[in-house]
């Protein structure tokens, strides 16, 4: 085989991975558009059933769902976090991401989105329970306490007295 031969050989099978990597690069750039906003009473049905789908409580969910933020991929509920307010103290309670949009940092978009609702609010600092995402609140900022160091007012809420387990993890962090 020529030099010339060689050559067009080599320039055809360029031109194909090219044009393969094209599409591949197409499929990268068309990311979802997940909108985070305040939770409705219309959301409701979808936000109890992602709730459900990771065994988190259900039943004492506030009647009014204004300081419940979801994230939604065109109709879908992608995942959602709550805040309940107790004096100055916050509870930052279900949070959860819909398996299917792990990864794409929404958990992260709706956990700031509540931080700043709660600062607003004049809350200075957040509390939570987990059993299962400790590591994660660590990377945000949140410092494990004893339960018993938890303020009065929280120790007022559903999660404390009986929704979450003894065994729970508490957390906590300053937001000002």
């Amino acid at each position: 085989m020529s030099c010339i031969h060689s050559c067009n050989l080599w320039v055809k099978i360029t031109a194909i991975h090219v044009q393969k990597f094209r599409v591949f690069a197409l499929s990268i750039n068309m990311e979802r558009q997940i909108e985070i906003k305040e939770c409705n009473n219309k959301d409701r049905k979808s936000i109890i059933a992602l709730l459900r789908s990771e065994n988190l409580p259900v039943e004492d969910l506030p009647a009014d769902l204004h300081d419940f933020f979801i994230a939604l991929d065109e109709d879908s509920v992608a995942g959602v976090v709550g805040l309940e307010k107790y004096g100055n103290c916050g509870l930052l309670r279900s949070l959860v991401v819909d398996k299917n949009y792990r990864s794409e940092k929404i958990g992260a978009k709706l956990v700031n989105q509540l931080e700043e609702r709660a600062k607003a609010l004049g809350v200075s600092s957040l509390y939570l329970f987990t059993e299962t995402a400790s590591d994660y609140f660590a990377k945000k900022g949140y410092v494990k306490i004893k339960r018993e160091e938890l303020p009065a007012d929280v120790r007022k809420s559903s999660e404390f007295s009986h929704v979450c387990p003894t065994s729970a993890i508490v957390m906590q962090k300053y937001i000002g």
